[in-house]
């Protein structure tokens, strides 16, 4: 396992180049991915799609893929690039993914020889439910507009006795800042420019999703929930909360659309050797984007490169922690194990 002044040291030394690369349309565009040209390009917060009606696997199955970017967004703001992001959320999410696949089902594609740190993830394009499935255990401190956290301090604010948060009615008095919440909650919110808290009957009536379909979900990451919680207490962490995206496949199945169980969409703190909620500060030792949000003080903020480098630090703690096992990123440049992961996925599934 990396130290921490190891990986500082890694950091350091290679984070001014690992974030350097084309874009992927300019790779495209460049002539590199041929295969890829006339495809549509998608540019999201933290990723990149490319599908076409010319991309289909062997089996006749629509292909999206995925190309994972260093970007952080914090507030539905792009506040920079980050290095090795981009790597250790995808050995993140290949190690969540085992876990919880038999439950939730996934969209990628196995393909042999592409590494766990392949920032190309070859997905089936799913016909997309458009909400963000949200489970939340905590009351989490957090300075996003659709957190619990927000809507309770204002109710609070307001003198109010129950607070109705996404159909679920919550005695205000029984909440504390970080505290543990009575049960599971599902508070999904909408997929729009500006993600917005809802409730399922809500999105139900705007034709967003079935009343079955939102059962699965909602019965299915509960069940992946306590199957994270479980394996996190041999880490001596607790799942605080996390999002899922979900869509419906070629077969009519509702499975996993995007990343699962990273700290970009779960939030993981760290227990003490009592089981105990480890604290500093005053506040729980977070390994999430919530540290990062911590550091934005103004709307338009951009980070510095010493906030960068440091927010890399505590993303590749936090996935040693999380999987128990040593970081080894691919220090290739980043245009290079984009063209080389992409032309492995097409030779398999093409």
């Amino acid at each position: 396992m990396l130290d921490e002044q190891q990986i500082r040291d890694l950091v350091t030394e290679h984070g001014s180049t690992v974030n350097i690369g084309r874009s992927i349309g300019q790779l495209v565009a460049d002539g590199e991915l041929p295969r890829l040209q006339n495809a549509t390009i998608l540019e999201g917060k933290v990723s990149d799609s490319v599908f076409s009606e010319q991309l289909k696997t062997r089996q006749g199955k629509s292909l999206r893929l995925m190309f994972r970017n260093n970007r952080i967004s914090t507030h539905d703001v792009n506040r920079g690039a980050i290095p090795f992001k981009d790597q250790v959320l995808a050995f993140n999410h290949d190690h969540m993914l085992k876990l919880v696949s038999r439950v939730l089902g996934s969209s990628q594609f196995e393909v042999p020889g592409l590494q766990p740190s392949s920032s190309v993830i070859p997905a089936e394009n799913l016909q997309l439910i458009l909400l963000e499935n949200v489970l939340r255990l905590y009351n989490a401190e957090s300075s996003t507009d659709t957190s619990l956290f927000q809507h309770w301090k204002a109710a609070k604010e307001e003198g109010l006795k129950v607070l109705n948060y996404a159909g679920h009615e919550i005695n205000v008095g029984d909440l504390t800042p970080n505290g543990r919440l009575p049960y599971l909650m599902d508070t999904p919110s909408t997929k729009d420019k500006e993600d917005r808290t809802s409730d399922p009957a809500s999105l139900i009536a705007a034709g967003v999703c079935t009343p079955a379909q939102y059962a699965q979900i909602r019965n299915s990451s509960v069940m992946a929930f306590g199957i994270v919680s479980q394996y996190l207490t041999t880490r001596g962490m607790v799942l605080v909360d996390t999002k899922t995206e979900h869509g419906i496949n070629s077969e009519g199945r509702i499975v996993a659309a995007d990343e699962l169980y990273t700290m970009d969409s779960s939030r993981f703190w760290k227990l003490d050797d009592d089981g105990e909620l480890l604290m500093r500060e005053g506040k729980p030792v977070s390994f999430s984007k919530e540290f990062a949000r911590g550091m934005v003080k103004e709307k338009d903020q951009q980070f510095t490169e010493e906030q960068a480098n440091e927010i890399a630090v505590r993303y590749i703690q936090g996935l040693q922690h999380l999987t128990g096992e040593e970081f080894t990123p691919d220090l290739r440049p980043r245009d290079e194990r984009i063209v080389d992961s992409t032309n492995k996925i097409l030779d398999h599934l093409l």
